[in-house]
């Protein structure tokens, strides 16, 4: 089960013949580059590499009519004046002797790829494409879109492989509106789109791309519109609309594939998104999407014409979906004011659809009043000034990543597991290491001495493995692991691997405690650790480090838990080590400590280290292994509300800590 690089070199044929500044920036360089990347990196290397056939007439009909496609077919016989001449009838699309087959190409390459992942040949992939798809409709182009590729792909997943739930994720910096009006009353597609919108003032300029249009008929609430109001938003702002939207509605909707219109105008340096949201943030939005739908994960390449942001995003993505870990996001964690505007609005409009954003306190509002008001929008276009920063901005980014890559390279075992005894039963996966060294006998005694639950020779033969690991993870030879320590053992090792761990190079520790594992008393609030108990005796936050929530009633309310608190909390403090603690009464099911993991992988640049103890199933371990290794975790099964306990709980404590850790807020506190 690997990652599928679906592509094909015919596809780099069709280009502007003619002088046109708005349709010259789709130009077949946009592949090209991208592709090199990806050989420089390795990374082409390691997918499963498909060559790209043509999509039948018969599959373009699943979207498209009869009449369209045979006036496309026409194209290719036509000279430049008459291609010239039916480009003008369509906005902002260009035609070219190969266009037909070209966009056949890229269909047929959305099309392959589901098959792959469907029928288990793969795990997941991208399908490297133009003419891009997703402003294309049923009878014409739009916006460099010929066929639309993607609801060509969900068509064929329906009516092939009989899916009944598929979710559209469009991360392209304009809205896909052909994949809405396609889908707009289909209650087996739930499709979400954020976008640049400026009020309606950028393009397309469609009413009906603001937060209150959320389908029609059987489909209402299946279309999901973020419009961005303004430029500039960068990363903290992608990823809380993934945490405060996208996700719950995704755990939801519990769908059986993930179709992504990856557009990387999104990124920072494109002329026409404008946006500052780095190449890595799209390796953190991929590896959220992967633990949706058995990691069934099938991008389709959209827009992206900065040619060094665009490959440079590829390259993250497809990294992501080889299961690697995802560098650390830059910058401070803290969504714009004008982005929390657009998730209140877009929450508040979903509401009265969806039981997940109602029991996170998202207020249901049933009129035209969900639209975001009117404010002032950003200049169109920018002025030289403005286009200088963005270029300027652009260029430190993308350096800024190409130093990150060379100082910060992935170690070479991306898990070890280290174990006290041989388990019957552990089915780890063959990359996985299983680590037998352990620390120096004076030195492992020196740290055990002030515990006396470590005074046991089984206790302190398994701090002296969980101390060789945490060390090979913070010199970097490993990326993450996992090890076992005995229950009475458990709270002392844990807090002797915070203290190690912070004294051993790491900067900013996350301790993720689950079960009775209270925060020792003297560990110092000196801004370096934050400490989140899951199965405190009440919700308290006795300092903005250190947070215990009771452990949640039902699997819905651990996933609003996982969604609402621990997440945002993570991506806020920016740590560079988690440790996931699975202590005695810990209560959580297989695939809900695996989700914890799997989630807790991009905060730290997946340097993450899962202590479990002795007595948990070897379904426990081995599950671990591979969720820390990239696979997904299992599916949580079918979506319960949360206790309204939980719910209050959750309410508190963001109520407390939203003022410091800016990641857990919705909506604009100023407004």
């Amino acid at each position: 089960m690997g990652t599928a690089l679906v592509y094909h070199e015919d596809m780099t044929a069709a280009r502007l013949l003619w002088d046109d500044p708005e349709c010259e920036i789709e130009c077949p360089e946009r592949l090209t580059t991208a592709l090199e990347r990806l050989q420089q990196r390795g990374l082409e290397q390691r997918c499963l590499r498909l060559v790209a056939r043509e999509a039948s007439e018969a599959e373009l009909g699943l979207v498209h009519s009869p009449e369209y496609v045979a006036l496309l077919r026409g194209t290719q016989a036509l000279g430049t004046r008459e291609l010239q001449a039916l480009s003008k009838q369509y906005d902002a699309v260009y035609l070219h002797p190969s266009t037909f087959h070209c966009a056949r190409l890229a269909a047929g390459a959305a099309l392959q790829l589901v098959d792959a992942v469907l029928t288990g040949a793969v795990r997941n992939g991208l399908a490297l494409v133009r003419p891009p798809g997703h402003h294309s409709q049923r009878a014409t182009a739009n916006g460099f879109c010929v066929f639309n590729n993607v609801a060509i792909a969900a068509k064929h997943a329906q009516q092939k492989h009989g899916l009944h739930r598929i979710l559209i994720v469009d991360w392209d910096i304009h809205h896909g509106q052909g994949i809405q009006y396609i889908f707009e009353d289909d209650p087996s597609v739930l499709y979400f789109s954020w976008h640049r919108y400026e009020h309606g003032h950028f393009w397309p300029c469609l009413r009906e791309s603001d937060a209150d249009a959320v389908g029609r008929g059987r489909g209402l609430g299946f279309t999901v519109n973020l419009p961005w109001n303004q430029v500039g938003m960068g990363n903290a702002d992608y990823v809380a609309a993934f945490l405060h939207v996208l996700l719950p509605l995704a755990f939801e909707f519990d769908p059986e594939l993930v179709l992504v219109s990856a557009g990387f105008d999104s990124a920072i340096g494109d002329p026409e998104g404008q946006m500052l949201a780095t190449p890595e943030c799209f390796a953190h939005l991929t590896q959220l999407l992967q633990v949706l739908a058995g990691g069934r994960v099938c991008a389709v390449l959209e827009g992206g014409y900065h040619l060094e942001s665009l490959s440079q995003s590829v390259c993250m993505m497809v990294q992501a979906l080889l299961g690697d870990p995802a560098l650390p996001l830059s910058g401070p964690m803290e969504p714009h004011g004008s982005a929390l505007e657009s998730l209140q609005c877009v929450r508040a409009a979903q509401a009265p659809h969806w039981v997940s954003l109602r029991q996170q306190g998202a207020a249901p509002v049933l009129s035209s009043g969900t639209r975001c008001p009117e404010g002032r929008p950003s200049p169109l276009p920018p002025g030289e000034p403005e286009f200088k920063a963005v270029v300027t901005q652009a260029a430190a980014a993308l350096s800024s990543l190409l130093d990150q890559l060379r100082l910060h390279p992935t170690p070479p075992v991306r898990v070890a597991v280290a174990l006290t005894a041989p388990v019957t039963g552990l089915a780890l996966p063959p990359s996985v290491l299983c680590e037998e060294g352990s620390l120096p006998q004076e030195e492992m005694q020196a740290w055990a001495r002030p515990h006396e639950a470590l005074a046991q020779d089984e206790a302190l033969i398994a701090l002296g493995k969980v101390l060789y690991l945490l060390d090979r993870i913070l010199d970097g030879q490993v990326s993450s692991g996992t090890a076992a320590t005995p229950v009475p053992a458990a709270a002392a090792t844990l807090d002797v691997a915070v203290r190690y761990g912070l004294s051993h190079g790491a900067q900013r520790l996350l301790c993720v405690a689950v079960g009775k594992l209270d925060r020792p008393p003297d560990l110092t609030d000196d801004g370096r650790n934050l400490w989140l108990n899951i199965g405190g005796e009440e919700a308290t936050a006795p300092s903005i480090f250190h947070v215990s929530v009771p452990l949640p009633v039902t699997p819905g309310g651990f996933l609003s838990c996982v969604l609402a608190l621990v997440l945002p909390l993570a991506y806020s403090f920016q740590p560079d080590l988690v440790l996931v603690a699975l202590g005695p009464g810990h209560g959580l099911r297989d695939p809900q400590a695996a989700l914890l993991a799997a989630l807790l992988r991009g905060p730290a640049g997946g340097r993450v280290f899962a202590l479990v103890d002795e007595e948990s199933t070897p379904q426990l371990a081995t599950v671990l292994a591979r969720v820390l290794n990239g696979e997904a975790p299992p599916s949580l099964g079918p979506f319960s509300m949360a206790a309204p306990e939980d719910t209050q709980a959750l309410m508190y404590l963001r109520g407390r800590l939203e003022p410091r850790w800016k990641m857990l807020q919705c909506c604009d506190l100023a407004a």
